[in-house]
């Protein structure tokens, strides 16, 4: 029980956290927007894309790998996971040393080929050191996050990120921004600050908390590559391919007739506002996904088929129920969202479009979780290739003759094959139900008719939805009575037997080999 009300702890602090750190990422989104324009966004949009690209291969998608690999150590009967996690550093170290000394020698050509023509080659000379305390900073809260902690990791990703926040607003009002290339190196150094803090703080925390195991590590340092290298190949395929794509958008609006202002500047609007708005209420996803990696690998490491089928299930439902809500909810409102956020009229209408897409987004999430924490990384690779190369071919295709509309059918077609073929692989791995009527067409029905009911309320009270507040206060009534139904229909579960005895089982495992 203890670990039980540990993990539901966890899962409602890294919610909270991360939810805190969305709303400033949106609003810094919006200054900068408004401060420098959005075909600056479309620049940064680009930097950040080759700056994930170049931290996924010098850390090894490090997150992933170190809390799979230690949660794995934790379920079996002898281990060492600090020497798991000193593996994933030592690995980091090489790979972002090599990856920095390609980086340093190419700039100036990897400037010219993915940056449009504008000059990033100082803002790119600067990137290793990002990568080097990201990849570190990467390694630790993996390790974090296997060993059920997850303030320390929240705490990381505030510091992080504030840091970050504050050297970008303060360095953009008082030496003012007047371009695409001061945007850009303004952007870096904050990532920098804000990974050297992250870094040093969960060092400290480390040494602080870290506990001595007095049996030897399952594997050796070859035996940890050999098992990142399928993680790692997966991180950096979808890496590649998500940064082949948005470079070729802007090309592809130039090709349809978008002058290149306007084309980084709908590339920008779509990356700054219409992205965030459609992941926003996808925090709770996302803080559930680093769980669920750690909990389904040590379930798969102990032969516990019984918990795996039931974390497959009762996430498939909830994440469903959720989805449906969230999905509703931004096709209701988005456009009044888009707008007021400085997105305009593009940012309302694409918005509005994508919504009804929300549930595979979002499944998404969870399903890569799942299958990562169950180990079945070629299959998440082969996956990943098929779903971008329906996404890049919609994009080559389509943006040229219908323009940024090309870009809706994109997501509409790679993530409804994508998590379709996603949920296919885990239910038949797991042995899970696949109850689609009650899952979700169940919570489409429901959605739409409480929205009805609720709106039907707001009219008689003659009260008017314009203001954000105002959709906020219409969105809590409206999910309070949508969740008090499910509740009532006895629908919503948290735990079950078999939950239970899987933790006391991978409680007693651990037990007596920490200090």
């Amino acid at each position: 029980m203890i670990i039980k009300s540990k993990i539901v702890r966890d899962t409602a602090l890294l919610t909270i956290m991360q939810l805190i750190l969305d709303t400033m990422a949106l609003m810094l989104n919006v200054f900068i927007t408004k401060q420098i324009g959005s075909s600056a966004i479309g620049i940064l949009s680009l930097m950040g894309s080759f700056l994930g690209l170049a931290g996924i291969v010098s850390n090894g998608n490090a997150y992933i790998c170190t809390s799979r690999l230690v949660s794995e150590e934790f379920g079996k009967p002898t281990g060492d996971p600090n020497a798991i996690l000193f593996y994933g550093i030592k690995f980091c170290l090489m790979l972002s040393i090599t990856v920095s000394a390609v980086i340093l020698i190419f700039a100036n050509g990897i400037s010219q080929r993915f940056f449009s023509d504008v000059n990033m080659t100082a803002a790119i000379r600067f990137m290793p050191i990002a990568l080097v305390t990201g990849a570190i900073s990467a390694c630790i809260k993996g390790y974090f996050n296997a060993c059920r902690n997850a303030s320390v990791a929240a705490v990381s990703d505030i510091l992080d990120f504030g840091i970050k926040c504050v050297v970008i607003v303060v360095f953009s009002l008082i030496k003012g921004v007047s371009g695409e290339e001061e945007a850009c190196d303004i952007m870096i150094v904050g990532i920098i600050a804000g990974n050297c803090t992250s870094m040093l703080y969960l060092g400290i925390s480390y040494l602080c908390m870290h506990k001595k195991f007095f049996t030897k590590c399952s594997i050796n340092f070859r035996e940890y590559i050999a098992y990142s290298i399928p993680i790692m190949g997966g991180g950096i395929l979808t890496a590649v391919l998500s940064g082949t794509n948005d470079a070729l958008i802007p090309i592809c609006l130039r090709m349809y007739g978008d002058s290149a202002g306007d084309a980084l500047g709908k590339f920008g609007i779509f990356e700054a506002i219409v992205i965030p708005i459609l992941f926003f209420p996808s925090v709770v996803m996302c803080s559930i996904s680093g769980i669920v990696v750690s909990e389904a690998a040590r379930a798969s490491a102990a032969g516990n088929r019984c918990r795996i089928k039931y974390i497959t299930e009762r996430l498939n439902s909830w994440t469903l129920m959720y989805s449906v809500f969230a999905a509703a909810f931004i096709m209701r409102f988005g456009s009044i969202i888009g707008e007021k956020l400085g997105g305009g009229e593009l940012a309302g209408s694409i918005i509005t479009m994508i919504a009804p897409v929300i549930p595979f987004i979002y499944m998404e999430i969870i399903l890569e979780a799942l299958i990562k924490g169950l180990g079945l990384q070629s299959f998440s690779s082969v996956n990943y290739l098929f779903e971008y190369i329906i996404r890049i071919v919609t994009v080559v295709l389509l943006i040229p003759r219908i323009g940024f509309f090309g870009v809706v059918i994109s997501y509409y077609a790679s993530n409804i094959f994508g998590n379709c073929m996603r949920f296919l692989k885990v239910i038949k791995s797991t042995e899970a139900r696949a109850a689609l009527c009650g899952t979700l067409i169940f919570p489409i029905i429901l959605a739409f008719g409480t929205m009805s009911v609720v709106e039907l309320f707001f009219r008689l009270t003659k009260n008017k939805i314009y203001s954000i507040m105002e959709m906020l206060f219409f969105g809590i009534i409206w999910g309070g009575v949508y969740f008090a139904v499910f509740s009532a229909l006895g629908k919503v579960k948290l735990f079950s037997k078999c939950g239970e005895e899987v933790f006391g089982d991978t409680a007693q495992q651990t037990a007596g080999r920490v200090i």
